[in-house]
């Protein structure tokens, strides 16, 4: 394929619902917003990511970091049917009895293998409104707050996830023009008052300046932080696990942040464990689940100026967290340049089990190599 073909996927968004067997059927043109109001009509919800414009199908074949990680998993956890067309035009359904290599290789290896079609997960039972909100702290308290942060977390019940995220606010959150941390939460059981109890915990632990926590409807707080986002911008993007919030990488963490001084570039800190890090390692093409953190590095801007400066920032950023980091790379999260420069190096994403079979399905289903403006699973002998 010396040019490309571009597939616009938009109109095949359709959701079917089916609240019995609590299980979700879409197309590859879906974003997330539209899955989530679908869901909750019904009560139920699939673990996806944070903002309601996403692609169900990008985010799906990379992971899925979201609100519910940690009490239902990942996205490709609860991936349970996929259709998919091959370069060769091969129609090829993957679940538990029909392809379930392929199925494996769908939960985690990216776009390698085929154009998809459809999608079906396991959705969950979600109350009605939401207990979630965001603690806010000004710089004199970060130190304090990742400290108080590394404490509650290594006790937090599965229904509690956590995304602790530095910025400069956007205008429209009315929290001035100095980066704050925001430690965000949702709460994913109808007992309120244990989900209060919880946030209280962290709140005695460390006072936020201000304190935005409220009960909402599930499609409500998977939007709230779109503003965070903005469509047809430049972007860059580093990651990399934590093993723990020790005092040096919190030191670190605190001096990163009050280097942020304009908006467009965050970091967040994602709480990881529970239902996530309990599914095998094996289980799933996803690299690894061991890390107690995973920190994302990004960064959007619609000036070309503005490239070297912040992509330099982000580079800078993910180098110095080598010294603390546990390492490892999450696709969603990672530079989009980097395929395209072939900076991407699946062995050691992958390491050598996982890869060998995603390479043996990557020789099976895309043996040209026809798939390769992506996370690439290159074609061996």
């Amino acid at each position: 394929m010396t040019g490309g073909i571009v597939l616009d996927l938009r109109a095949c968004n359709g959701v079917l619902v089916d609240p019995e067997l609590r299980q979700v059927s879409t197309g590859p043109g879906t974003v997330l917003g539209e899955l989530d109001t679908a869901t909750a009509a019904h009560g139920l919800a699939v673990p996806v990511g944070v903002i309601s414009g996403t692609g169900v199908a990008g985010l799906c074949l990379g992971g899925g970091f979201g609100w519910l990680t940690r009490a239902h998993g990942l996205t490709v956890d609860n991936l349970i049917a996929a259709q998919m067309i091959t370069p060769d035009g091969e129609t090829v359904r993957a679940d538990a009895r029909t392809n379930p290599e392929l199925l494996w290789g769908l939960r985690g290896g990216g776009g390698n293998f085929g154009v998809m079609t459809s999608f079906t997960f396991s959705a969950h039972a979600m109350p009605q409104s939401v207990l979630a909100g965001n603690l806010i702290y000004r710089a004199p308290h970060w130190s304090g707050a990742l400290h108080a942060l590394r404490e509650w977390s290594s006790e937090l019940p599965d229904a509690m996830t956590v995304i602790a995220t530095v910025l400069v606010p956007p205008l429209e959150w009315e929290l001035g023009t100095e980066a704050i941390l925001a430690v965000g939460f949702a709460w994913a059981d109808p007992d309120h008052a244990a989900g209060t109890a919880c946030v209280e915990r962290f709140t005695q632990l460390a006072p936020p300046d201000v304190h935005d926590v409220a009960a909402t409807s599930w499609p409500q707080w998977q939007s709230s932080m779109d503003d965070v986002f903005p469509k047809g911008v430049r972007a860059y993007w580093k990651n990399t696990g934590i093993d723990s919030l020790d005092d040096d990488t919190i030191a670190l963490l605190v001096e990163k942040a009050t280097e942020l001084t304009w908006p467009g570039t965050a970091f967040d800190l994602h709480v990881m464990g529970g239902a996530m890090g309990r599914v095998a390692q094996e289980a799933t093409a996803f690299p690894d689940r061991s890390s107690a953190f995973w920190i994302n590095i990004y960064g959007f801007w619609k000036d070309q100026v503005q490239d070297a400066h912040h992509r330099d920032f982000i580079r800078g950023f993910h180098r110095d967290m080598s010294a603390v980091a546990q390492g490892g790379e999450y696709l969603n999260f990672s530079s989009v340049d980097a395929p395209a420069a072939s900076g991407f190096d699946a062995l050691a994403v992958y390491g050598e089990e996982k890869y060998a079979r995603l390479a043996a399905l990557k020789r099976r289903y895309d043996p040209h190599n026809e798939l390769r403006l992506n996370h690439n699973i290159k074609v061996t002998g």
